[in-house]
Parts: structure tokens; sequence; C-alpha cells
């Protein structure tokens, strides 16, 4: 930029004295003017604001408990600098100060004066520490607790805002701002275990919004939810502090590319309005368990419904706004692009002031929507969050007109009223991501228990198998040593019974009665001993029945143990079939991935086919128009294509058209991606055959052609290709909505770069065209001058082909035109 600089730091603002008493708001006062008072009961002529209450608030006041969400206004004078003490010597300052009555007086001359008050009023000896405690400490402390907060300066400039905000206090720890002071408080009042706080740090230069952490990231829209009018910035970069080292080292960054410039009111003016964004959530414990309605066990919540519960997070934000100064321009002797400037930050001045207007009038309409400046702050005046306003001025009585006008910028803005509102909800992502962690859990606890079951089944089967094996083994055995034990008692019993026989009957006949007499007797106490025997062998034969019997139940257990192992394997089926449903998906798949492809192949033959159509049209084009002269050359190329066109009836562009509606931009817009050369080749000339016409350059651009066109110029390294991509950019550069896309997108530096590595005079000439077609859109010229545009433009002189020529040529005329016309517009303006 020709006036504007980058700078870190601030105007140099010094601190004499620290006042040891607490920061207190009063309520609004109103302004009065009358000549000055020279007894108590003069104080009755002060004239009243436009609420009409008597100004005589005590300073003990602690605020206004009627309007807690007033805009609170504080007013700091500067001392005076160097230039002031010598070139007014001789006057007085143009206010003076009555710090224990919260009022200014504005001297008119040296009997009448104009007095005002306001919540609080500070001394040129007032110390930071003061200006934090009073200004910012009590916003602070409600974005602490979950409100949104904006401390704001606002002044002529050099009065000291960058000062009082954004001192870094490096070199005088006594110097540090709100900004640094803020942070202090929040970082001491937080913990980093539950709570987090980020930034977010801007500015608002010549209606763009600037992220001065990224500064490539120079165009951030402006987001409005059209349910809650709450406006946002998703384009802003966004940096988790967790020391107060790493925020001085971010605004120390954000400072260093802020634009400032020399005036003559202050050797490091600033030219744009520095937003700081610092958005802090906190975790709130132990409101759950104050809520009755939650049913409880024994008198103590359920640990179910405890889990179940989301935690409550405050979300709050607090914002910090640097205002660039207001200036008139015959007094700050702004010239050229620095007058620009300066009409830029009036205007958005002069749109907070039409704002601020309308809400101290309780007007229907609010006209937010007139600056980006006044959209941002929406939610500061009349929105939701608690507002402190400070107001910088300086003494010099030279500049009485631009004091005047802020103080009564400071007196319409406490009137304005918002409705502070709590920012608390729920943090269901914190319970989702606890939810997946105990689902987790639940899953690996079951997956456990299913394996130890199983484990549990097959050891019960085969514990009951080899209990079935030994008992059938017991039992055979125990009927085999039965069986054999009776047939040896048997055979016993036979061989006794047979001597015994033989004796008896050896015996005398005498002795036959008597004989047979004890023979009966033997073979009853026989008979009697084998009845004993045999009840013993029923008592033996019934365990072995309730043996089998046991056996029997544990057959049954086995039997169901079968059973489910059966139906796991039923399962196991199921799955497989499953399995067999998906291969037989994949196949389908596969096919379908085939036919795609024999349809690409297709397409990549009718690609080249009519690429090859395209080249001989182009090559005819250009061997027609070589002859013309300088002067006419775009025109008379414009009939040749058009003749050449009609000539050929149906041809090339009858292919074109043909291949545009069968195959669709689309497709062809992703074969410029394609790794064959020859593809790309053939794909970017037909893209720059559709761009000719007009018809075809929207639909190209909002199919993201455009961009893949500026693609191939940053990466690829073929000459071929990098002449098409430049005639197709030169074919969309004559659109003027175009020509702003090619500019947001950095196309200017890619044609610039292209331009310093081509050789081939085509090449050239392409580029040269989009340059030249640029330099015809007045927007540009500043982005043209600044990012290399015009430099290019006049390197390519040196290859010395009369068609780049022509073009650079153009591209002069059309520069000097637009720069002729805005010479014209600011010498209308002065």
């Amino acid at each position: 930029m020709a006036s504007g600089s980058y700078r870190n730091g601030g105007p140099k603002l010094s601190a004499k004295l620290d006042r040891q008493h607490s920061a207190v708001y009063s309520t609004p006062k109103a302004s009065a003017k009358s000549r000055p008072p020279a007894t108590p009961a003069a104080a009755s002529s002060l004239r009243r604001s436009g609420s009409g209450n008597p100004a005589s608030t005590p300073a003990s006041n602690k605020g206004d408990a009627g309007v807690p969400g007033r805009v609170r206004v504080a007013v700091r004078l500067r001392p005076r600098n160097a230039e002031e003490l010598v070139a007014d010597a001789d006057f007085a300052d143009c206010v003076e100060l009555l710090p224990e009555l919260k009022r200014l007086k504005l001297r008119k001359n040296n009997w009448d004066s104009e007095t005002y008050e306001f919540d609080e009023v500070l001394t040129e000896f007032a110390s930071q520490k003061r200006v934090y405690e009073v200004v910012a400490k009590p916003v602070v402390e409600s974005v602490l607790e979950g409100y949104n907060g904006t401390v704001m300066a606002y002044g002529q400039t050099g009065t000291g805002k960058t000062f009082t905000l954004g001192r870094l206090g490096e070199e005088d720890n006594a110097a540090r701002g709100i900004m640094v002071r803020a942070m202090e408080d929040i970082l001491a009042d937080t913990s980093p275990d539950t709570d987090s706080i980020s930034v977010s740090y801007l500015q608002l230069y010549m209606e763009t919004i600037q992220d001065l952490l990224v500064p490539g990231n120079d165009n951030i829209a402006i987001v409005e939810d059209p349910k809650t009018g709450d406006v946002s910035l998703p384009g802003a970069t966004i940096v988790e502090i967790r020391d107060q080292r790493n925020f001085v080292e971010l605004l120390r960054r954000g400072e260093a590319h802020r634009f400032a410039a020399n005036t003559k009111l202050n050797t490091e003016s600033s030219r744009s309005h520095a937003i700081l964004m610092v958005h802090v959530k906190r975790s709130i414990k132990g409101r759950h368990d104050a809520e009755p309605s939650l049913p409880r066990e024994n008198g103590n919540a359920s640990p179910l419904l405890s889990s179940l519960r989301p935690p409550i997070v405050r979300k709050s934000k607090l914002v910090v706004v640097d205002l660039a100064g207001s200036e008139r321009i015959d007094k700050s002797g702004s010239e050229g692009h620095s007058l620009e400037e300066a009409k830029s930050i009036n205007l958005s001045l002069s749109a907070l002031g039409k704002c601020i207007n309308s809400l101290a009038e309780n007007s229907p309409h609010v006209p937010f929507r007139d600056s980006k400046l006044t959209r941002l702050l929406r939610d500061s005046f009349g929105g939701t969050a608690r507002t402190s306003l400070v107001v910088t001025i300086g003494p010099s009585p030279r500049h009485r007109g631009e004091t005047a006008s802020t103080v009564m910028f400071g007196q319409r803005a406490m009137k304005v009223e918002n409705m502070v509102k709590l920012k608390e909800e729920f943090d269901y992502k914190s319970l989702c991501r606890r939810l997946d962690i105990e689902i987790d859990k639940l899953i690996a606890a079951n997956e456990r228990q299913l394996k130890d079951f199983e484990d549990e089944v097959e050891r019960i089967r085969a514990d009951a198998q080899s209990r079935i094996a030994e008992a059938e083994i017991n039992y055979m055995n125990s009927l085999e040593n039965e069986r054999s034990k009776y047939q040896t008692d048997y055979l016993e019993s036979i061989k006794k019974l047979e001597e015994k026989w033989r004796m008896n009957h050896q015996s005398s006949n005498n002795d036959k009665t008597r004989v047979a007499h004890e023979q009966c007797l033997e073979k009853t106490c026989n008979i009697e001993g084998s009845t004993a025997s045999n009840s013993e062998e029923i008592t033996r034969v019934g365990q072995l029945l309730l043996n089998e019997k046991l056996l029997r139940e544990s057959t049954e257990e086995v039997n169901d143990l079968k059973s489910q192992v059966l139906h796991w394997k039923n399962l196991e089926a199921s799955a497989s079939a499953e399995i067999i449903k998906l291969r037989k998906m994949l196949d389908n798949e596969a096919n379908q991935k085939q036919k795609l492809e024999e349809e690409i192949r297709i397409l990549k033959g009718q690609l080249l086919q009519l690429s090859v159509e395209a080249d001989k049209t182009r090559r005819s084009l250009e061997s027609g128009g070589s002859g013309k002269s300088l002067t006419g050359l775009d025109s008379i190329m414009s009939q040749a294509r058009h003749s050449q066109l009609r000539d050929s009836g149906n041809g090339p562009k009858a292919s074109i058209a043909k291949l545009f509606e069968q195959v669709g931009l689309q497709k062809i817009l992703s074969l410029l991606e394609s790794e064959d050369a020859d593809v790309r080749i053939h794909a970017v000339k037909v893209v720059a055959n559709l761009a000719a016409e007009e018809a075809n350059q929207e639909k190209i651009v909002e199919a993201g052609g455009l961009t893949s066109l500026l693609m191939l110029l940053r990466i690829s390294e073929d000459e071929t290709i990098r002449r098409v991509a430049a005639g197709a950019i030169a074919n969309l550069a004559m659109n003027e909505t175009n020509q702003e896309l090619i500019m947001a997108q950095s196309g200017i530096s890619l044609l610039s770069m292209t331009a310093a590595d081509a050789e081939d005079p085509q090449t050239l000439r392409m580029v040269a065209g989009a340059v030249a077609n640029l330099c015809g859109n007045d927007r540009l010229q500043t982005r043209l001058r600044g990012e290399g545009g015009i430099k290019a433009l006049l390197g390519m002189v040196r290859c010395g082909h009369p068609d780049v020529l022509a073009q650079v040529a153009r591209g002069i005329a059309n520069f000097a035109k637009c720069e002729s016309r805005a010479s014209t517009q600011v010498l209308s303006v002065l």
C-alpha cells in the first residue's frame, strides 16, 4: 500500500498516577449546559438529557439496579503531547474534568461551557490498572459467569484508544492494556482441565474482514443465524489459549499485521478496526443434585440416571473492539489511498452512530446492515451482551469539534439498553462421548461373559461326558463282579450239598430218620442263609438302580447342552449365508465398476477426437487473424472466430455441444485431474472451447471449472496445458463477477508466475490477455498493483511478439482508463 504500513505497539500515552480506589459504575447522568455554577444551588441550572432526571447521583452509588443491562460509558482524557505543548501553550484546555462528580465540562469559550455526566471520568493521570478496573473488569467478571461482554474504545485519531486496549506492556508492566489484563483475570479464574479458552483476532479494513493471525485469510464472511439473528465468523482462525505468554505472543503477531499509517494527527494511526474475540467455555458442576424431579433410590439419585444427565456448560464471549479513529481530511492530511481508508473508516463509524441513535430513540428500525462493523456489534448494542464503552478525547482546543462529537456519541450510547442473558446449555457432545465409552465397556464385558459362558458350557460338557463314561464302566464292572460272585456261590453250594448227600447215604439205615431229620434241619438253615444273602443282593441292586437314575439325569443335562450347541451352529450357518450374500453384492459392484471404466475409455476417445478438431479450428483462427492491426486485434479475432464457426457448420462446435449435453460438465472437469497427461490436455482444450461461449461461462464457474483451471496453472509443468488453461481463464475474465473470483483465488499471482516461467509467445499472449481483461475492472486496480499484476504485464514486453505486445498495450490502456476515472471521482469529491 502506498500510504499504509505495519506496526507493533500503540500511541505513547503516559500514565502518571494510580488512584487507589475501587472501580464504581453509577447510573446514567443527564447532561447539562450552563455557566460554571458558583454555589451548589446553581447546579439546578444544569441542562437535562433525554431522561429528564436530575443529575445528582452521589459518586458512591454502586450501580443502577433498575437498568442492569444499560451500556456503561467512561471518558478518558489524554495528556498533551509534545506538539500541543508548543502549539497550544497560550491556550487553555477545551475540557475540564470533575472526576469526583463524574462530570466533564466542554468549553465553548472563556465564559461559556457545556457540562456532561458519565459513569466514570478518568483524568490524564489515571493509570492503566484503574482504567481496566473501571471499564473492563465488571464485564470480564460477567463473562466468567456466563454472559457475553463487549469492551470498546471510541475517539478521535491519536487520543489513545490502542494504548488503552491493546498495549502489551513488555517494557513497562504497569502499561499493560485491557486485552492483556482481561486475559490474566480469565486464566486465573478458570481451570485448564474443565474449561477452555480460545481467541480470534481480526481487523475490519476497507469493509473487508481479515484475519490478523493468518494474513492470507483476508476475506472472511459474516454468517447470520436466520432464527436467532446471532452473527458468527466461521472462517476466522480460532487458537486455544493455555497461558498468558502464548496470548501475548498472539497479540504481538496480530498487531504486526494490522494496517497503520503516518498522518498529521498521529504517526502510527490505525487504519482498521481491530476486534479481539475471547471464547470462554466453563463446565458447571453440582446443578443436577438440586433437581428434585428426578427419581431417587433410598434418597440418592439413581446411578443410571446420573450417568445419562448431560453436563451443563456456560459459553460466553468477550469482544474487545479497538475502533479506528474518526478524522477530518483537512486536519489529517490524508491523500491517495489514505484518503480512501479515511472514507471507509468514517462511513463505518457513521453507520455505528446511526444505529446507536436509533436505539437511544427506541426507533422501530435499526440499520445494523449498513456496515459490517454494525453487523458484528449487533449483540453489543441492543443485544444480549453486557457492554462497556470508553471514549477517549484530547485536551487541544484546536480539536474541540471532534471532542464534542466524541462526547455526544458517549452520551447517546448511555441511553442504549441491552437484554443481558445467561449463555447456559447442555453439553450433549460430552455426554455422547461418555456414553460411547460406557457402551464400549459394556460390549467388552458382554463379550467376556459370553466367552466365559461358552468355556463353562464346554467344560460342563466334557465333565459330563467323562462322568457318563466312568459311570458306564463302573456299572459294567459291578454287574460282572456280581455275576461272577453269584456263580461261584452257587457252585460251592452244589458241591457242599453233594458232599453231604454222599455222607448221609453212607450212614446206617438206623439213623435214616435222624439223619433225614437233621438233613431237613440243615436244609432249612441253608434256606434261611440263602434268604439273607438274597436280601443283601436286593439292596445292592436298588443302589445300582439309584446310580442309573443319576446317570440318566446327567444324560438329560448333556442332551440340553447338545441342543444349545446345535442352536449356535444354526446361528453360524445363518451368518455364513449373510457372508455369501455380501460376496455376491461385492461381485455386482465389481461388474458395475468395469462397466464404468469402459464408459470412461469411450469418453476419452471422444474427448481425444474433439480436442483434435478443436486444435484444427484454433490453428485456422490464429492463422486467419495474424495480419490484422494492433488496435482492432480483439474484434478481428472475434469476427474470425464467428466466421470460422459459421463456415464450419455443425463441425467442432456442434461436436463439443453434443459432448457437453451427453457427457455433462462435471465429467469433463473431472478429466482435468486425470493421471494421463494426454487426457488432461484434451480435457482442458474442450473446457477452453466451452469457455469461449458466454452462455457456458457461468456453468463452468459454478461447477468449479475456474478453480480447476487455476490449479492446473499452479501444478502443471506442461507448456500446452498452461497455454490452453491461461486462454480459458482469459475467456472467463471477460465477466466482472468472474474477475473478482479470479482475484479472490490468487489468480493474478498464478498468472504472474506463469508469465515469468513461460517462453512460448502463445502462452504469454494468453496470459497477457487474461491480465488485460482484469485491468478493465475499477475495483481491482489496487490489488493488481499490490499483487504484481501490472509488473508481470510490463515484463511480458521482453518477448517482442506482436500478438503479445498487442495484449500488453490493451491491458495498459484499460488500466489507464480506470486510473483516470478514479482520479476524476476523487477530484469531484474534493
